[in-house]
Parts: structure tokens; sequence; C-alpha cells
């Protein structure tokens, strides 16, 4: 009706003014029809008629005719859009479960201030701090007994140990840095300051874990009472994340007589068949 080609009606829509709308006669359509097709293409959007709008309008249009395609189209229309909007409602909130987690796990990891510059990109500044005090304990023979058990075996006896040690200085003001292999290391003054509190906070923690060591057992070694080393020092220290993936800021001590008969023997055959 526009007598145009196809490609220069697009070109004209892409490029106003002025707005390129069609001309259609009061013989193509009833009138109420050409004045919904006006409504929904308004300049402005918010006085354009919504799907449930135009569905309602559209009865009084077909004057109580029965359902053409028109209103098949409208209802398929309506259904998609109401779809359409779940699905991103549903993808909306898994995406902000998700995102919870993430920061969650980050803040397990990192101290607060440290994850927040972290997910922005932001470099870590070193940071001093003139007063705190860091703890650092290892098992007594984790090598020798590391030897006599199976992989897993290690695994469960580290889980075990160190998921005691996280409840016990929950109650403490400290921040627990890191574990690597046996050795478990806790600071207190870093990196929430805390004056002249963070020596009796790591000592009392100290004895508190002293204290639930003597309870402890492993659990395929019953038999072998788990002793712990534990080293403590005050003073001033530089805090700072080395890197941005994966952040990080050998004495045996058992002797072979204290292992069970069985399982000492198990680990010398062990130890032949490796020389051979």
């Amino acid at each position: 009706m526009m007598d145009m080609p196809a490609h220069e009606i697009v070109e004209r829509l892409k490029s106003p003014p002025p707005l390129c709308r069609p001309v259609v006669s009061l013989d193509e359509a009833p009138a109420e029809c050409l004045g919904l097709m006006t409504q929904c293409w308004n300049e402005d959007p918010n006085k354009r008629p919504s799907f449930d709008d135009i569905f309602k309008q559209f009865p009084g249009i077909n004057r109580g005719k029965r359902a053409n395609i028109i209103d098949s189209m409208l209802r398929m229309l309506e259904q998609y859009s109401s779809n359409l909007e779940d699905l991103i409602r549903e993808r909306t909130d898994e995406l902000e479960v998700e995102r919870n987690k993430t920061e969650k796990l980050i803040g397990q990891l990192l101290p607060k201030s440290v994850a927040q510059a972290l997910k922005k990109g932001k470099p870590v500044r070193p940071e001093h701090y003139s007063d705190c005090t860091l703890y650092f304990s290892d098992i007594v023979g984790f090598t020798t007994i590391s030897a006599l058990s199976e992989p897993i075996e290690v695994v469960d006896l580290l889980n075990d140990l160190y998921t005691m040690f996280d409840a016990i200085i929950a109650s403490h003001d400290v921040y627990k840095v890191e574990t690597i292999g046996d050795a478990y290391m806790v600071a207190s003054g870093v990196p929430n300051r805390n004056g002249h509190q963070h020596a009796a906070e790591v000592a009392n923690m100290s004895l508190d874990i002293l204290h639930s060591i003597g309870h402890f057992k492993i659990k395929h070694m019953p038999e072998i009472k788990v002793k712990i080393r534990i080293g403590l020092h005050s003073g001033p220290l530089v805090a700072g994340v080395v890197g941005l993936m994966m952040p990080r800021a050998s004495n045996h001590g058992i002797s072979l007589d204290e292992i069970p008969v069985e399982r000492r023997q198990k680990f010398l055959d062990r130890q032949k068949k490796n020389k051979k």
C-alpha cells in the first residue's frame, strides 16, 4: 500500500525523521482496528496498549464473530510473553542464588575487604600491622602417619582434625590464614585490629585446641595418640595478597616402635617393594 520496495521501507524505518508509518484506508479494515494499530506504533511506549488490552479490544472489533487467525496469534503472543517473563524471573533467581554462594565461598577464603577489592579487579596493597599474634601448629609424626596410611585415610584425618580446629577458632577473635598439609596457621589482630587483645585471643585458642586434641582419635589408627606442636609469635607484620588466581598470603617425631606391628610390617613391606 506504500508503493515502495521492502528495503526502502526498512531504511526509512531505521532513519527517522520523518516517521514512516503505513496509510491504511477504511476499506482495508474496521475503524476500530485502524485505531488500535495507530495506538500500537505510538512513539511513547507508555501510550501503547499492552497485550491484555489488545486482546480485550478484539472481541468488540470482531463484533461477536468466532475467533480468527488474529485472535489465535494474539493468544500465542500473550502466552509467549507470559512464559518469557516467568523464565527470566526463574533464571534471575537462580543467578542470585549462585552469586550468593560464590560470595559466601570467597568470604570464607579471604578477608571481606580483600575479597571486595579482588572482585572489582583492584590491586590489594600490602598493609602494616603493628600489633598482632601468629599461631602455627603441625602434627607430630605426620610424615610417619601418612606413610602408614592410605591416601584417603590421610585426607579423612586432616579433615576431621581441622574441622574440629575450625569450630574452636570460631569462638575467638582470630583469622584462619590457611592450612598446608598438616600445618595450621591462624592470626589475631589481622586483618581486624583488636588493640592488645591479640596475644590473649591466640593463647586462649591454643589452650582450647590442646584440650580438644587430648580427646581426638584417628579413625583408622585409634591406638595412636595425636600430638601437635604449637608456636606463637607476637609483633609487627606486613600482610598482603600475592597474585589474583588462588591467592595465598621435617622432623617426624614418631618412632616406628609406637606403631602397631601389623601396620608397621605393611609399611616396611611397601618400602622394600619400592626399593626393588
